[in-house]
């Protein structure tokens, strides 16, 4: 359990600084395309090759180093404890996010969002006190072929919507991306081959090829939400994504479960930290009704 744990903690420290550093690539690269007059589509959203230039900045490439280092530990997390649990506490990222956000990008937060920050802090808190043993994550092959179904159509379906979203996609596609990322979680923990290493169970296991598509789409969903909105909103979007199915599916499913007598204070926990993650979304959201105006934000350009 505790190294379970301390690998979630590390990813946790890893995609939150990863965050930052592939915000900053991808604003600079936005602005310049800006300039360029031509990152755009004719929907107002940052253009595919806006996109690809914004991956090749070294603030995103530094970014990306750090996201594989955390996807490495979350994996060892979410085989060692419920996913749940890891898959909450590595969205701990948001916290990191938003204060490296401050020094990094300028960004001055609003009071609600230092509130709901401290909401998902006591909940995680509250979740790491009442996890319990994981499960086995053994089910049928009929899974494996879903679950890369599943990833191939959210990531066809929602290349579209975000696309004719233009510049309100932030939100919806930092949920995509957590969509995908909690995909990839779920692939992780079902995966054949891994244990003992079997590479022929491995290869011809439908969830790895599911794992490389959701990985994908989150990785293409994440940059194009840090290019168009708040960071802090659409890392929150992505938290509340990749934490609430995967949770759901652990405890249905793969035989995830909390401390014997615990179930109730770890589904408030859960529920806590989904509803923080929601808020920080809202109000980094400038265009959600009732949110007020930030100060102006410091100057990212290079």
């Amino acid at each position: 359990m505790f190294i379970g744990l301390l690998t979630a903690v590390g990813a946790s420290a890893c995609y939150g600084t990863g965050s930052v550093l592939q915000a900053l690539g991808a604003r600079r690269s936005a602005a310049r395309e800006t300039v360029a007059g031509c990152g755009s589509t004719e929907y107002g959203g940052p253009s595919l090759s806006s996109t690809a230039k914004a991956v090749v900045t070294w603030e995103f490439i530094v970014g990306t180093v750090l996201d594989t280092a955390g996807f490495g530990l979350g994996a060892l997390s979410a085989k060692l404890v419920p996913l749940f649990l890891s898959q909450t506490v590595i969205s701990a990222n948001l916290v990191i996010t938003a204060v490296l956000g401050i020094w990094v990008l300028g960004i001055r937060l609003v009071r609600p969002e230092w509130i709901s920050i401290g909401v998902v802090c006591a909940a995680l808190v509250l979740l790491a006190g009442t996890a319990g043993h994981e499960g086995a994550g053994r089910v049928a092959i009929g899974w494996h072929w879903g679950l890369l179904a599943v990833s191939v159509l959210l990531v066809a379906a929602a290349l579209p919507i975000v696309r004719l979203m233009g510049s309100r996609a932030a939100i919806p596609a930092g949920l995509l991306s957590g969509l995908c990322f909690g995909a990839v979680g779920v692939g992780v923990r079902i995966l054949n081959g891994t244990d003992p290493f079997a590479w022929r169970d491995l290869l011809g296991d439908p969830a790895l090829y599911a794992i490389a598509i959701a990985g994908l789409g989150g990785m293409y969903f994440h940059t194009l939400a840090l290019q168009i909105g708040s960071i802090n909103g659409a890392t929150a979007a992505l938290v509340a994504g990749e934490t609430v199915v995967p949770g759901i599916i652990g405890v249905l499913w793969l035989g995830d479960a909390s401390r014997d007598g615990m179930a109730v204070p770890a589904g408030i926990g859960f529920v806590l930290a989904v509803a923080g993650a929601v808020a920080v979304a809202w109000y980094g959201n400038p265009h959600a009704p009732g949110v007020p105006e930030p100060e102006p934000a410091g100057n990212v350009g290079g």
